[in-house]
């Protein structure tokens, strides 16, 4: 399993930016998606995530009603939609994907339960 993160870049406060995980390897039906992020001097923090099936998302409060993730599985991709930029949302964007049994809510939002993970990708937001 691979997965391979893009779409970050450099992006005012209050614009848009869609960060795009590519999934490879294996087919992604059956795995839970997360995204989380790491800013420079900071631990690694979940953002968000959507269960296997797509039918529950999990949200960190920091991004609450300003990001939405989705999956198109037929494509093997997940994407993160991310609104209202602030600067406090700069840091690098890394996808996962879980062990496959299955985690969905709140059970996606800890680290431990993703095996797999891409590289990550930048955003900046300036103010």
């Amino acid at each position: 399993v691979q997965l391979q993160a893009s779409g970050g870049g450099l992006v005012q406060a209050g614009g848009s930016l869609r960060l795009v995980c590519k999934f490879s390897g294996r087919a992604i039906t059956g795995y839970g998606i997360g995204w989380f992020r790491q800013a420079p001097g900071k631990e690694r923090e979940f953002v968000s995530a959507i269960s296997w099936n797509g039918r529950t998302t999990y949200q960190g409060d920091s991004v609450k009603g300003r990001f939405t993730i989705s999956r198109d599985n037929p494509k093997n991709t997940v994407y993160l939609q991310m609104n209202s930029l602030k600067p406090e949302d700069t840091a690098v964007y890394y996808c996962a994907a879980d062990s496959g049994d299955r985690y969905s809510g709140q059970g996606l939002s800890f680290r431990a339960v993703y095996g797999y993970w891409g590289q990550g990708t930048l955003v900046t937001v300036s103010s």
